[in-house]
């Protein structure tokens, strides 16, 4: 770790990926296995065994639904779609037929999951992601049918660091107070173990290979930051190592005012939200509204009023808002959209694609967040997302203007976005930067891919030379260039980014407090070199 002190005990060392600030210490708890499938059964009445498949998948639609109305932010709307997929009305009928043709409610629930598993896995992208999310849905169906306890966290009554081959989306989610720290075999930067834990505040690292083999009760410590893990702390040093970050954040807390540099070069801070449940103060404004999570649950499209009233909420609430219109497509199914299934979806249908074969869906987005706009007096500013040629670019911005909307942008996530950067900024009034996406497609290297992780680290050169050329025709058209990856949230990371001549940059609410201090401690002249430095 980056110095001694509280580490110096350290029996021995482990290194993942780390993915949330921070550092914690306490003694190993492994998450537990999920229930062993029995032997097949004979079945008596095939017709019960298919009310109890779908008794079962009621039951986990129940508990997810129950725990998203209890959960805040991302937390609900990712348990929100866990609840929609469990819920998936082809799911059902799969595990019914099974059922009917003579496998007991366990066995019939293990193959249709199995079946839908292999059809999103061939898939690849985010849709592989989604099939990991399938097991967990899956082992907590099963356990239900068996009667057995609905797997999920340890609760072994004291503080703990959670180890775990991987977290899925509700366990992560349904993280208690309990939990200092997480630490998974697998995962990547982008995975929602890594985004939850750095909403929470909670120091977190990933693709960490031998974890598992710790023996609960082992004290470790965790750095959130460089990646890694100290074995075999004494209980002093674990103390002294959570006392020095209670007093960082209490530090941390404490800071306010804008972003800006130790020689007062401005940087607008900025929030990533989901809807005004996720607002906070603290910061100048949000620089991305993801629209998107208000169409998750839906299996129709939300209307022209729901939509206007999602948005007026946070207009009302915020200094500034930049909202992007509806990012989904077949890596991230929409079930209203009904879009065709694709080979690679990561390369299909995606974004401001979707507008190809669904255009009245953009232009409702486009009419209600106007109109919400004009309600609140907001001078909202919208952006695409997956924007990639001139055409994109002008044919989008045309369409806002034409409904009202005063600045339009467009996200920069794939290399030929970035390339074309000066020509791009002819037609918009700002770019934002997605570095998850930007380093998938830069790389060739699957953003959920733990194997890949380095590939996929925000301080690779050649990402940063596309950083580079964004900012530098910002500063030649005289327009914002943003950041809303997360590596934006990244205090290590922060003062790189405005070196290269990045304006804002937009995280988690979390975030804030570490990156202003970060970037007030050095000057403009000491960021760009360190931006220098990174680039050779």
């Amino acid at each position: 770790m980056p110095d001694s002190g509280p580490w110096t005990g350290a029996a021995g060392r482990l290194t993942g990926l780390g993915v949330s600030q921070g550092r914690a210490a306490g003694p190993v708890v492994r998450m537990a296995a999920p229930p062993t499938l029995p032997a097949p059964r004979p079945v008596a009445d095939p017709d019960a065994e298919s009310a109890a498949v779908a008794k079962a998948l009621e039951a986990v639609t129940a508990d997810l639904n129950r725990r998203a109305a209890a959960a805040r932010g991302e937390a609900a709307e990712i348990l929100e779609a866990l609840a929609m997929i469990a819920d998936d009305p082809m799911l059902l009928e799969d595990a019914e037929r099974r059922a009917r043709d003579g496998l007991d409610v366990a066995h019939a629930l293990d193959a249709a999951f199995a079946q839908h598993r292999e059809a999103l896995a061939a898939l690849g992208g985010y849709l592989a992601e989604r099939a990991a999310d399938l097991d967990d849905l899956k082992h907590r169906a099963v356990a239900y049918a068996l009667d057995l306890p609905m797997p999920g966290l340890p609760a072994p009554g004291h503080p703990y660091v959670l180890v775990a081959a991987d977290l899925s989306p509700a366990d992560t989610a349904g993280l208690g107070p309990d939990v200092l720290a997480l630490v998974t075999e697998r995962g990547g930067p982008t995975s929602h173990t890594a985004i939850l834990a750095r909403g929470r505040g909670l120091p977190a690292v990933v693709a960490c290979e031998g974890v598992m083999e710790l023996p609960d009760g082992t004290v470790v410590g965790v750095d959130g930051a460089t990646g890694e893990i100290a074995i075999g702390l004494t209980e002093e040093e674990a103390a002294a190592v959570r006392e020095r970050d209670r007093a960082e954040r209490a530090r941390l807390a404490a800071s306010s005012g804008p972003g800006r540099t130790a020689d007062g070069h401005p940087v607008k801070l900025l929030l990533n939200i989901g809807s005004a449940k996720d607002l906070r103060p603290g910061a100048e404004g949000v620089g991305l509204f993801r629209t998107e999570f208000l169409f998750l649950d839906r299996k129709q499209a939300p209307s022209f009023d729901e939509q206007v009233a999602a948005y007026a909420e946070v207009f009302g609430q915020a200094e500034s808002v930049i909202v992007r219109t509806l990012d989904a497509g077949t890596d991230k199914p929409l079930p209203f959209l009904g879009l065709p299934e694709e080979q690679n979806p990561a390369l299909g249908v995606r974004g401001l694609r979707v507008d190809r074969l669904l255009p009245d869906v953009l232009d409702t987005q486009l009419d209600a967040i106007a109109a919400a706009a004009r309600a609140t007096g907001t001078h909202a500013w919208v952006m695409a997302p997956m924007v990639t040629t001139m055409a994109e670019a002008t044919g989008f911005a045309r369409r806002a203007r034409a409904k009202g909307i005063a600045k339009v942008g467009a996200m920069v996530e794939v290399p030929a976005a970035a390339l074309r950067a000066g020509r791009l900024l002819q037609e918009v009034d700002f770019l934002s930067i997605g570095t998850n996406d930007l380093a998938q497609y830069t790389f060739a290297a699957d953003r959920q891919h733990s194997a890949l992780a380095d590939l996929l680290d925000p301080r690779q050169p050649a990402l940063l030379e596309l950083i580079a050329i964004c900012a530098e025709a910002g500063r030649e058209a005289g327009k914002p260039v943003g950041v809303c990856g997360e590596s934006a949230g990244d205090p290590l990371l922060a003062p790189l980014l405005v070196g290269l001549g990045v304006t804002s940059l937009s995280m988690a609410p979390v975030s804030v407090p570490a990156v202003r201090e970060a970037l007030a401690g050095l000057t403009l002249a000491e960021c760009r070199e360190r931006a220098r430095a990174a680039l050779s």
